[in-house]
């Protein structure tokens, strides 16, 4: 394992890709609703990363052809955007976007509620996000990789969820995936010590019903094993003396789990 330590002045220079793929997200979010097709998404995405002053990170990253992944109901990750795939009235998506600003990569995903959908789905969407503020709460120096994971675990499992585990969080920085992989689980205080520098995207996948999932034949989807619907929530973080320093934010934040 080899784990890049990033300098202050190089966090500073990540905030950019952050702040563009933020941006992305939440712009890319706003026009979720029934009746939109993910390739009009993802053209959309990608056309504002360019106008940002950025690259689309995932764009021909291993041969993925979109700009973003678009992943709807028990979709969990790396759905391909495409003019066949409509959203439907009662639909959740999972966007995820990512953008590199003067060589340097911001990587985060929001899941969305297309129209109104059902309290069961609101509630995943929650307790998914919350999972995730539990986690970037628990990179902190002092604490052990796998704090984060057990902190994400803790939220999702008490509220009955699947925490998926064939698919993990990564360090980041010049390179969309970095050492170390990130688990959505683990034990209390096991794990590598995390150190001021490290950045990480933090990234829970979490499924309503169980926490198998099984990769599609196109070779990029990945869905739950029962069908049940999955949501998916990531910001990248810098780990600092001063606590967690979210990167994927249009305004610099720290922000604990239940601000």
């Amino acid at each position: 394992m080899s784990i890049i330590i990033k300098s202050p002045h190089q966090i500073e220079a990540m905030k950019e890709a952050g702040r563009v793929s933020a941006k992305v997200l939440r712009e890319v979010g706003a026009l979720v609703e029934p009746g939109i097709s993910t390739l009009e998404l993802d053209a959309f995405a990608e056309t504002l990363i360019r106008l940002e002053g950025g690259i689309p990170a995932f764009k021909g990253y291993g041969g993925f052809p979109g700009s973003i992944c678009a992943s709807i109901n028990e979709q969990v990750v790396h759905g391909i955007p495409s003019k066949n795939v409509i959203l439907k009235e009662g639909d959740i998506i999972s966007i995820d976007t990512g953008a590199i600003v003067d060589g340097w990569v911001g990587d985060n995903a929001w899941t969305f509620a297309v129209g109104k959908i059902s309290p069961a789905k609101q509630r995943l969407l929650e307790v998914t996000e919350k999972s995730m503020w539990a986690g970037l709460d628990a990179a902190r120096v002092g604490n052990r990789l796998r704090d984060i994971g057990h902190a994400v675990q803790t939220v999702a499992e008490a509220a009955g969820y699947g925490v998926v585990k064939d698919y993990v969080g990564h360090g980041i920085g010049r390179n969309m995936h970095e050492d170390p992989n990130v688990p959505n689980f683990g034990q209390k205080h096991t794990g590598i010590p995390l150190k001021a520098g490290m950045v990480l995207a933090i990234e829970p996948m979490i499924n309503m019903g169980t926490d198998k999932v099984k990769q599609m034949s196109d070779g990029w989807l990945v869905c739950t094993r029962d069908g049940k619907p999955s949501a998916h929530f990531e910001k990248t973080v810098a780990i600092t003396e001063e606590g967690p320093l979210i990167l994927t934010t249009e305004t610099e934040h720290r922000r604990p789990v239940n601000d």
